[in-house]
């Protein structure tokens, strides 16, 4: 679990998983003075239970995602094939360990790989400069990588042992993706996941690398379209359901076997997969459907603007209004007038709010959850 987490929310997720045993900072503390013990193995099969993680519950509250080993078996061994992995490499992890992310896809590729790892306990500039030359891989979210790029020692003679730095959990800018290929000459690798499947796309260690995009369905592991452009997987990564809540196996998966992502998603005539939002973050003003990620990018390429967010607010018109949460020195309505020779006047958001920074979760996802519960009293009230 988040050791962020309130007493609240760790007695919430307690009481759902029913777990035989909890440890607390104060226990595994306590473990160092208890003498050595045995423990005989146990027989598991490959569909057994190997992990239950909480999904992040800004939908409703949140719900244990059961991965067999055989999920996390089969994931671990496309992806070390697929980045290249061997006993020679040294992974610089610098990711929660609460996540998929790092405690399965970064810990299991140098355990499938028999390589090394530099284990930091959060990510630190200063800590991760002074790492690097030991090591050829890095896993990180984009905010990991903008602040690299803030520093000034972050060069190309300090990435001389590297051979991969790979990004997920959010979307990485185009624009940090060109600013990291000209500082350093490495080009990230974007791959896509989700606490239910592992990965499920990634772009490919050799050859291009395309910017804005999430790559080509890994080996064994099925992606297809669904009419509302929702992205739907079937693989041996697929988790096996939700804890204590079959009701949502009909929701959740189609009635082939397919999981259902809750993503929008296109693919190019070259089969690349973009991630163009989260279907409950579609906005439908006045009846026609606004997906933000397509505003977003529009807004992050205009100058002045560091980074974007978009939301649907209630308006008692359109029934959901367009409105834009930016960071950096801008003025609105010169971003609107900008937006609007780009983009359909729908979709041009009909607000912009210029904040400090956006809200982010610990995997640096955007919580626009709480930019509408800041926001969205904008045009129902008066201000």
């Amino acid at each position: 679990m988040n050791p962020a987490y309130t007493a609240a929310e760790v007695a919430h997720l307690v009481d759902d998983a029913e777990p035989a045993l909890v440890l607390e900072d104060a226990g595994v503390a306590a473990l160092a003075s208890v003498p050595d013990r045995d423990f005989a193995d146990v027989a598991i099969g490959p569909d057994d239970l190997a992990a239950m993680l909480y999904t992040s519950g800004t939908t409703g509250r949140p719900k244990g995602a059961m991965l067999s080993h055989r999920n996390l078996a089969s994931n671990a061994d496309a992806l070390t094939t697929l980045w290249g992995f061997t006993a020679d490499d040294v992974l610089l992890h610098v990711l929660p360990v609460f996540h998929m992310h790092g405690l399965f896809v970064a810990v299991n590729c140098a355990l499938a790989s028999g390589s090394s790892m530099v284990f930091l306990p959060n990510f630190d500039v200063d800590a991760a400069l002074a790492r690097l030359p030991r090591c050829t891989v890095m896993m990180g979210v984009p905010t990991n990588y903008t602040r690299l790029l803030d520093d000034a020692r972050f060069t190309r003679d300090a990435c001389t042992s590297m051979r991969l730095f790979t990004s997920g959990s959010a979307p990485l800018l185009a624009s940090t993706h060109a600013r990291f290929f000209e500082r350093t000459g490495h080009t990230i690798l974007e791959r896509y996941g989700m606490t239910e499947t592992a990965m499920i796309t990634s772009n490919p260690l050799e050859g291009e690398r395309r910017p804005g995009t999430v790559g080509f369905p890994l080996p064994g592991v099925g992606v297809r379209l669904a009419d509302d452009s929702v992205i739907e997987v079937r693989g041996p990564n697929v988790f096996t359901g939700y804890w204590n809540r079959p009701e949502l196996v009909a929701t959740e998966f189609t009635a082939d076997g397919w999981f259902r992502t809750g993503d929008v998603g296109a693919f190019d005539a070259d089969g690349y997969l973009s991630i163009i939002g989260r279907a409950k973050d579609l906005v439908i003003s006045g009846g026609l459907n606004v997906y933000p990620r397509e505003v977003e990018e529009v807004l992050d390429s205009l100058d002045g603007v560091v980074e974007s967010a978009v939301i649907g607010v209630p308006d008692p018109d359109l029934g959901e209004a367009v409105v834009a949460v930016v960071v950096g020195p801008v003025d609105p309505e010169a971003i609107r007038s900008a937006a609007r020779e780009r983009l359909a006047g729908f979709k041009v958001p009909k607000r912009v709010e210029v904040v400090d920074a956006l809200p982010r979760n610990a995997m640096g996802k955007v919580e626009k959850a709480a930019l509408r519960a800041r926001f969205g009293d904008r045009f129902t009230t008066d201000i």
